[in-house]
């Protein structure tokens, strides 16, 4: 892969190969691992190859019915060696940067969420073309025909998450330059990446290259919308974020309403004000004088 001069401009060029960073190291391994074990099974034990493929394969209409693990299992299915070998090579040379870009956590973050959107976009555009195929009854148009296939079709691979990396990488380095081996000719990152949008969805109207398409165009959406809207600390950051804040002001609130009811059974006793407006404690020598002029500070629990 060239690399250059980022998002300001291509100042230099030369050849370079991104480090194996963590993440993309353990991702690596196991989807090798995982396809070595498929291909051991189907000379060993057909039998077992085919159960387990029906097993962790994304199938729309398994999901439906409750086999949710299929939405991340997918991912790490390969048909053959050229899919793995691309699909590997596609998430070390452009996933590397995005994990030295991010952290180890926020890329994996990044990345399976990707390839749950792109199996969620599978499934909701097979149950559409289901529903579309119903409503049309015998005179069912052909696109529709397509979408209904694909709740009964099992999508495998990495390329959901492999093309929600190109989205980002196309949104954070953009004008880096791309080599298009075997072609001796560079191209920047976000036109490329355009192009090969535009093939998936080519490729998903007319059916060609089966319903991985969608999981393509699923994976570029849900990179897109990471990297766009998302908090800069990553989604699981906003969500323990968010878990605190609706904690504390649980908390806050507990603490209000039991020192109101106290209030008024002090009230009641004609006693003073011992709380403050946040449900506080408020020691009643704080309100004195104390005789060099000096008061003490409120007492908070």
């Amino acid at each position: 892969m060239y690399g250059g001069g980022g998002r300001g401009g291509f100042n230099t060029m030369g050849l370079a190969f991104p480090p194996f960073t963590p993440a993309v190291k353990w991702l690596v391994i196991a989807n090798v691992a995982v396809y070595l074990l498929m291909l051991i099974l189907g000379v060993t034990l057909p039998g077992w190859q085919h159960s387990l493929l029906g097993w962790f394969q994304l199938l729309p209409v398994a999901v439906v019915h409750g086999w949710i693990w299929q939405v991340v299992s997918y991912s790490f299915l390969h048909a053959g060696l050229f899919h793995i070998l691309f699909n590997m090579l596609a998430l070390w040379m452009f996933g590397s940067q995005l994990e030295i870009d991010w952290s180890r956590q926020k890329f994996y973050e990044f990345y399976f969420l990707c390839v749950v959107g792109a199996a969620l976009t599978t499934i909701g555009i097979g149950y559409l073309g289901v529903g579309l195929a119903h409503a049309f009854g015998d005179g069912v148009p052909a696109l529709v025909r397509i979408f209904e296939n694909i709740a009964y079709v099992g999508t495998i691979g990495s390329s959901g998450g492999v093309f929600g990396i190109f989205m980002a990488y196309a949104m954070l380095h953009g004008d880096n330059q791309i080599m298009l081996f075997p072609i001796p000719i560079t191209i920047r990152a976000k036109y490329m990446v355009a192009i090969w949008g535009f093939i998936a969805l080519v490729g998903a109207i007319s059916n060609v290259g089966g319903v991985a398409n969608f999981a393509h165009l699923g994976g570029l959406l849900f990179g897109w919308l990471y990297v766009r809207y998302l908090p800069r600390r990553g989604l699981m950051f906003a969500t323990s974020e968010r878990y605190f804040g609706v904690r504390n002001a649980y908390y806050r609130w507990k603490r209000r309403r039991a020192a109101k009811k106290f209030e008024v059974y002090m009230r009641k006793h004609d006693r003073g004000d011992y709380f403050d407006e946040y449900g506080n404690y408020r020691d009643p020598d704080s309100r004195r004088d104390k005789p060099n002029g000096e008061t003490r500070p409120p007492w908070v629990n």
